[in-house]
């Protein structure tokens, strides 16, 4: 319907493209605002955007926050509602933000600002917010970024390369006498792990390795909040590792790629896709592992564990949640970390420390792979003495 600022250039595939993917493709009539996120592959060759820095943010940037040069990310925020003035019966609309950067946290929150406003007051709305963006400073990492946006200060501070892993962000906000108090963000990308993984935190050991191996995985899921935010959490859980595989937190049967993905004669890409028309369960038969996820709960017991069952059992009408594969894990379960969690769980613990616990666990398992294969190269190399550039 509109596409703004207008000197934006989008190819008409990826207009087509990003409409299909900024609407629900499931049966789930759910009312009222949902929020879900999808990467698109750029079409046509690299088109270089007029905020390059010459590959600045790049080199400072740890590797999972890099700006993608050939992928867009599209942010999204879906309103349903009843409307006895519409053709349909129904009110419609998506607003979606496009970006290069993976910010997830940053540009959700900005689009529930900026979405309800929109959709009363359509596009004069859009064009004072994009004046405000345009003088937002450029994401420098390291540093905490004021950007005002309607009335709001969103503090966030953007990660660098020079971060400890594991590490909280660092607290330094230089609040210049912010009026109003800002909306302090506390990671511009990090998602709820622990909500994310609740169903399959028994599995994760397994999750781990199937991303570290970059294994194809289908996720289905009811939604596409749930499909996107499980898609990024699996994505996520080999950190500081960037993962290198393609992935699509949602994808629909409208997609230029949906033929690649679905054929049988050859082997499935190494992709992690995120659906939820029930119709991929049956055109996705033949892949390795297959994720089934009901809707995520934010509940004070544990929800019930999926099971992993055989590939074979997989049947179309078969619509229990669980992990269909027959790979065997190299890891045993961590039965003290499923301990700390459920305990959390007893306690009430916030869920944010239990997603701290989470991302820990899955550094030090990172690590631990990582360290061996570090000792090994560097056994490899001449002695710093022995490298001159004489011979």
């Amino acid at each position: 319907q509109l596409v703004y600022p207008y000197d934006f250039r989008l190819t008409e595939k990826e207009k087509t493209s990003i409409c299909y993917l900024s609407f629900p493709d499931s049966y789930s009539g759910g009312l009222g605002d949902t929020q879900f996120s999808f990467r698109l592959r750029q079409a046509g060759g690299q088109r270089t955007a007029p905020y390059e820095d010459g590959g600045e943010y790049n080199r400072e940037a740890p590797l999972t926050l890099q700006r993608e040069s050939a992928h867009y990310f599209g942010y999204v925020y879906f309103r349903q509602v009843k409307d006895s003035s519409m053709k349909r019966g129904y009110f419609q609309k998506s607003l979606v933000l496009v970006s290069r950067l993976p910010y997830v946290n940053l540009f959700q929150s900005l689009l529930q600002l900026i979405a309800p406003e929109y959709f009363d007051k359509l596009e004069p709305c859009l064009e004072a917010v994009c004046n405000e963006i345009d003088q937002w400073p450029p994401p420098a990492p390291g540093q905490t970024l004021n950007l005002p946006v309607m009335g709001v200060v969103i503090q966030v501070r953007v990660p660098s390369r020079v971060d400890k892993p594991g590490s909280s962000p660092v607290k330094q906000f230089n609040q210049e006498n912010l009026l109003p108090a800002p909306l302090v963000l506390p990671s511009i990308h990090e998602l709820d792990l622990f909500r994310c993984f609740q169903p399959v935190l028994i599995h994760i050991q397994m999750l781990w390795e199937l991303m570290l191996l970059g294994e194809p995985i289908v996720v289905m899921a009811p939604s596409p909040t749930v499909s996107s935010e499980m898609v990024l959490a699996l994505t996520s859980c080999i950190a500081p590792l960037r993962f290198c595989c393609d992935y699509r937190p949602y994808f629909t049967i409208h997609d230029s790629e949906f033929k690649e993905y679905t054929t049988r004669t050859q082997a499935p890409p190494n992709i992690v896709v995120g659906v939820t028309n029930p119709f991929f369960i049956k055109t996705l038969q033949h892949w390795p592992h297959v994720l089934r996820v009901g809707e995520l709960r934010m509940s004070g017991d544990l929800p019930k564990q999926v099971k992993v069952k055989k590939l074979a059992k997989l049947k179309t009408l078969d619509t229990k949640p669980g992990i269909y594969t027959s790979y065997k894990t190299f890891l045993h379960k961590d039965k003290t970390l499923i301990k700390r969690l459920l305990k959390g769980i007893q306690r009430k613990r916030p869920s944010e420390v239990q997603s701290a616990l989470l991302r820990r666990h899955l550094l030090e398992l990172t690590q631990s792979f990582i360290i061996p294969l570090e000792h090994y190269i560097a056994s490899l190399m001449p002695l710093q003495r022995a490298i001159t550039p004489w011979k």
